[in-house]
């Protein structure tokens, strides 16, 4: 009922409590776990009153390019509209108006490059996490570069968009991923990382295999964005709406995504928590400006609200 191949035949899906016993509940054993406000308050963290902002990390995103700082605009806001404590943004030369205005808050490291990420950033290993891959491109200087974080980089990433574009035209860059990071493809993306899939199923049970096999977590975007782990185990999401069809509405996820990371969560729960509360944002997105007229930066501007929602 959740793939997007039988949706013209289930309509929308509501879950009923039939009254089963809890014990017998806790008890079940079960691969996948369809995700519901319940799940998502015992994973989420509320704020120590006397926290300061180093106790949410500092995450570094490396987007953009030429014609494309859109993407790294709208992570950036994501990202910190999620809760990071502090936030580096790694773009070209031609990006530095673009977001010293547009993002206030974060922090710029410029590239030598005018116009592509090409060089690795200043003391990388100070940084929580890593978010990157929006709007970068597939220049082979970005390819170089993307290698070397992978190389000198040994805690979990976010990896997004170009970046996975480049891995797949360099398979054997999956080796190199850090342990327990986590990748966001769309079905193209995914195909074009690890092959066509003869039908949705099939493509779930591709995502756990690889999960598996590369020990990453694998958000396989769509309706019901699955979340395969590395311990063969899944999630399903249940917000979320197609008004999030819509150019940026990843590069927010990416944003989402590593300002839970680096604020310390497992990348399980991090991949769980901003799919989530992302579709929810979504949710409340078309309800204020219809699935028709919303955009990427309305999700952002709803992260708030869906993340009120479950406190």
């Amino acid at each position: 009922m959740l793939v997007a191949e039988n949706g013209k035949h289930c309509g929308e899906v509501h879950i009923l409590d039939i009254g089963l016993h809890k014990d017998y509940l806790n008890d079940l054993k079960n691969k996948f776990t369809l995700v519901d406000k319940d799940l998502i308050k015992s994973i989420f963290k509320p704020r120590d009153q006397f926290a300061n902002k180093g106790n949410f990390g500092h995450a570094l995103l490396i987007c953009g390019s030429y014609g494309k700082m859109g993407a790294a605009a709208l992570s950036a806001k994501a990202c910190l509209r999620s809760g990071a404590g502090l936030l580096t943004i790694h773009i070209p030369k031609c990006g530095y108006e673009i977001i010293q205005i547009s993002i206030p808050e974060a922090m710029a490291s410029i590239d030598k490059n005018e116009h592509i990420n090409a060089t690795i950033p200043e003391e990388i290993s100070k940084y929580t996490t890593i978010g990157i891959g929006p709007g970068i491109g597939k220049d082979a200087k970005t390819k170089t570069l993307l290698s070397e974080i992978f190389q000198q980089f040994k805690k979990p990433m976010v990896v997004d968009a170009d970046a996975l574009n480049i891995i797949s035209e360099n398979n054997e860059m999956l080796d190199e991923l850090p342990s327990h990071s986590i990748i966001t493809p769309h079905p193209k993306e995914f195909e074009r990382l690890f092959g066509k899939s003869e039908n949705d199923f099939d493509a779930i049970e591709k995502a756990v295999e690889k999960a598996i096999q590369y020990k990453i977590i694998i958000v396989l975007k769509g309706h019901h964005t699955f979340i395969a782990l590395p311990d063969g185990c899944g999630f399903f999401n249940a917000t979320g709406n197609a008004g999030m069809a819509k150019g940026g509405s990843g590069d927010v996820l990416t944003g989402i995504i590593t300002a839970f990371v680096a604020q310390k969560y497992s990348s399980e729960d991090a991949a769980v928590l901003a799919v989530y509360f992302h579709g929810l944002a979504g949710d409340y997105a078309a309800s204020y400006y219809s699935m028709e007229s919303m955009l990427a930066t309305d999700i952002t501007d709803c992260v708030g609200q869906a993340i009120l929602s479950i406190q």
